[in-house]
């Protein structure tokens, strides 16, 4: 299953082995977050309709090459007692199985594609498709980052994979299915594997941290699961860290310490902060940045996480009572307080700041330097009207300047007239959009 130790030879050895390698699965049913994959998977193999070529799709760490590892596993099975056929559950203890495991099956051939990129590493790999396989059943190709091939390794091996032997299979992977050409893709029964919900992957390491005996707060795995977004793989090199941070004595390890760990701000605090720049409040702003930044919180990851209380106010100010928030109740209710507070243009006027911000925070020499003056910039459009109510007076101006100048009122100059001339001016519509910022 997923949470058992994958790697027998770690055992033996005693060496350390990280977590991401120990508990990669071995099984259809280990793999989490993917019931899409394994259903479909499991109708072919049930209904013996396995296809010639899969590719495999979706970001970092969701766990490509361990499918294409487990299909290579359950087509070439044979059972404890040598007679099985291809199966979803590889039993684990046939000869097929352990050479698999130990990565020294003569007729499952890995090939990471971004080191063998060119077209003579594929025509050796042709060359030996039309052999027969060594010992199992069928010859599986496991092509790893599949779209780092030429375009010359690419047309070479078309005409093999659209009329392979009976005894091939291909497994591709790849991060960048858009740069994977059409003619490969037509070839191939495609699965996009998705991002693993926080909550599931939270679940996952928490089974992962009782098999080592380590006590992780529940908030704590949160905020690791939240970081990864998404990659099990990310997952579990997070937890390998914080783990270390219980040190010898096995205390558990507390949400603060995962925080410290990964650069974070509290989310109380973040709230504060978005607040506090959305009101207007300049010097609450950068008092609050100073103290997070002395914390051990990176200016950047600040900007990122304002982007997101951004996001979730206008989401909780859109979808009322249908918005759901990975958010604690008392942080909820401020998130929806906020979005009762500012207007949608007034959100949208910060997305737009922050934004810019986030790159230059990233770009800049100093960070924090960068981060403050972005709050300064945040606080100054708080203390700006909302750009409806803008719209709105330009709307009028405009109204009434094509209606003759009915109305309008009349403004006297408190300067002395060069010209002599005394008499009031008449404003336009683009001298009032040019000084209604200036009001409270």
């Amino acid at each position: 299953t997923a949470t058992e130790p994958a790697d027998a030879k770690a055992k033996q050895t005693g060496e350390y082995q990280v977590l991401a390698r120990k508990y990669r699965p071995t099984t259809f049913s280990g793999l989490i977050g993917q019931e899409a994959l394994v259903r479909t998977l499991t109708n072919a193999f049930a209904s013996n309709r396995l296809h010639h070529a899969f590719v495999m799709t979706g970001v970092r760490g969701v766990g490509k090459t361990s499918t294409a590892r487990i299909i290579a596993r359950a087509l070439i099975c044979i059972g404890a007692d040598g007679k099985g056929e291809p199966t979803t559950e590889p039993c684990g203890v046939c000869d097929n199985c352990i050479a698999i495991a130990g990565d020294r099956h003569v007729d499952v051939l890995e090939m990471d594609a971004a080191s063998n990129t060119g077209v003579d590493n594929i025509r050796e790999l042709i060359d030996g498709v039309r052999y027969r396989p060594a010992s199992a059943r069928y010859k599986v190709y496991i092509i790893d980052e599949v779209h780092m091939l030429t375009s010359q390794a690419e047309n070479a091996l078309l005409k093999t994979l659209e009329e392979p032997p009976d005894h091939a299979k291909f497994i591709f992977a790849t991060t960048e299915i858009r740069k994977v050409p059409i003619t490969v893709l037509s070839r191939c029964q495609r699965f996009d594997l998705r991002r693993v919900e926080a909550d599931i992957l939270a679940a996952h390491l928490k089974k992962i941290s009782d098999k080592e005996g380590i006590a992780v707060s529940h908030d704590g795995l949160a905020l690791i699961a939240r970081a990864a977004e998404g990659s099990v793989r990310d997952g579990l090199s997070l937890l390998d860290q914080a783990i270390v941070q219980s040190g010898l004595t096995g205390d558990e390890v507390t949400a603060e310490q995962v925080r410290t760990m990964l650069g974070l701000a509290d989310r109380v605090r973040l709230i504060d902060l978005f607040e506090h720049a959305m009101g207007g409040d300049a010097k609450a702003s950068l008092l609050a940045m100073r103290a997070q930044y002395d914390d051990g919180a990176a200016p950047e990851v600040v900007m990122g996480d304002l982007l997101d209380i951004c996001h979730e106010v206008s989401r909780a100010q859109t979808l009322g009572e249908d918005a759901a928030f990975d958010f604690a109740p008392d942080q909820i209710s401020r998130l929806r307080g906020l979005g009762e507070t500012f207007s949608a243009g007034q959100l949208t006027r910060a997305w737009q700041i922050l934004m810019t911000a986030h790159g230059e925070v990233r770009r800049a020499p100093v960070p924090l330097a960068a981060a403050e003056m972005a709050l300064l910039k945040l606080a100054l459009a708080g203390q700006m009207p909302p750009p409806e109510l803008a719209a709105q007076i330009i709307r009028q101006a405009q109204k009434l300047e094509s209606e003759g100048g009915a109305g309008l009122p009349q403004l006297t100059s408190s300067a002395p007239e060069k010209s002599g001339n005394a008499s009031a001016q008449r404003p336009t519509s683009s001298s009032l959009s040019s000084s209604h910022g200036a009001s409270p």
